[in-house]
């Protein structure tokens, strides 16, 4: 199975989803020991540009003009999806509860979703609207229905904020990558979103403290660095460079909802690192999220089996049978100038939301949260 096929990059996005999912477990210790959350994600980003730097340089191989041509897509990933994802998210929790923020947060796929139907003049298939509910009911049930509550309508839309940067971080990283490898993209955008942080954290319009006593992780007391490091390396430099990849695969739309699982690994994780409790409606809310990304991932199986001809000898019979036949019934009447018109809107709808795919945190954007819903301690949100 190659990367570059449709399972593979389900893969690709689901290890995404795995390593954003560890961020709340990692970064809680260093939370209680008495660091500011500005601080933490500044660390982060920092740390897991400079794990990274070496690599991109490499991949490069000196295409520095590859660089150069991407460095649109560099700011926006630095500024937007990661710096711009963590100021909203923790200017939202000043005002709103984390389940609250969290859940507005995770409707990035949702945005990605009414903004190709609003550009494109087209409803979405049944199975993007039926996989849009499935993941709605899923999240809330995953979070927790406390999220849904009267609430400040600044704190709300920062939330919103933090979810339309998200939203990018998955439009950026699913742009042509014009020779500029995932790694780079990555690298580069951590360093630059972390610079973006760090300064606005040194001027004081945001806390900023750090803590370099011991601290315990996974009852064992370590180092400060030993937790920095692994939500770096694990929750942050794999995460993004899988998350990217992920996205150029897929397309913007289809990762994000993958992304959307993120949710579900952070609740695993906090249940086994940390000991929270992990309820049957949150497992009942992780299965509703998975059907989601099905349904969603259906509407490409559906584009390609309608993009060959009728007569395709590589048609499989059985699909054929259960697709060609009632395609045949409901439409056989219509006139071959229809048939080539209608081919032509969703041809139209696909390649604006490619555009818009090409040019999807956990998480999230990238995956500074803990879905926690024991406690409401400010977490980081998700991926970028």
């Amino acid at each position: 199975m190659k990367i570059s096929s449709l399972p593979g990059g389900v893969i690709v996005a689901a290890i995404a989803a795995i390593s954003f999912g560890t961020s709340g477990a990692l970064v809680k210790p260093m939370l209680e020991a008495g660091w500011s959350p500005t601080a933490a994600v500044t660390a982060r980003a920092w740390t897991a540009g400079l794990v990274l730097l070496p690599f991109a340089l490499y991949s490069l191989r000196g295409r520095w003009a590859a660089l150069w041509r991407a460095r649109w897509r560099v700011l926006g990933m630095g500024i937007v999806g990661v710096a711009g994802t963590q100021l909203a998210y923790f200017a939202a929790l000043q005002t709103i509860p984390v389940s609250t923020a969290l859940l507005i947060e995770f409707l990035a796929p949702l945005i990605l979703v009414g903004f190709v139907w609003v550009t494109t003049q087209r409803m979405p298939r049944r199975t993007v609207l039926l996989g849009s509910a499935l993941a709605v009911g899923g999240l809330l049930l995953v979070i927790g229905p406390g999220a849904i509550r009267a609430v400040d309508p600044m704190g709300v839309l920062f939330a919103f904020g933090a979810a339309i940067s998200c939203a990018v971080f998955f439009v950026v990283a699913a742009r042509p990558a014009e020779g500029l490898p995932p790694i780079a993209l990555a690298a580069f955008g951590l360093l630059v979103g972390g610079t973006v942080l760090g300064l606005l954290g040194l001027t004081g319009l945001l806390p900023f403290t750090a803590s370099f006593l011991d601290l315990s992780l996974l009852g064992t007391v370590v180092p400060w660095w030993a937790p920095l490091l692994a939500l770096a390396i694990i929750s942050t430099a794999l995460a993004y460079v899988a998350g990217i990849t992920a996205a150029g695969i897929l397309g913007s739309r289809l990762a994000s909802f993958v992304g959307l699982l993120e949710v579900i690994f952070a609740s695993l994780f906090a249940w086994l690192l940390l000991g929270e409790v992990l309820t049957p409606l949150q497992l009942l809310g992780g299965l509703l999220i998975l059907g989601g990304i099905a349904a969603v991932g259906e509407e490409r199986v559906e584009l390609a089996a309608e993009a060959l001809p009728p007569d395709e000898p590589g048609l499989p019979h059985a699909h054929g049978d259960a697709h060609g036949d009632a395609h045949g019934e409901a439409h056989g009447d219509e006139s071959d100038e229809n048939d080539e018109a209608a081919r032509s809107d969703e041809a139209t709808a696909g390649a604006s939301a490619q555009e818009i795919s090409t040019g999807a945190g956990s998480s999230m954007v990238g995956g500074f949260n803990t879905t926690s819903r024991t406690s409401e301690r400010p977490s980081e949100p998700g991926k970028l």
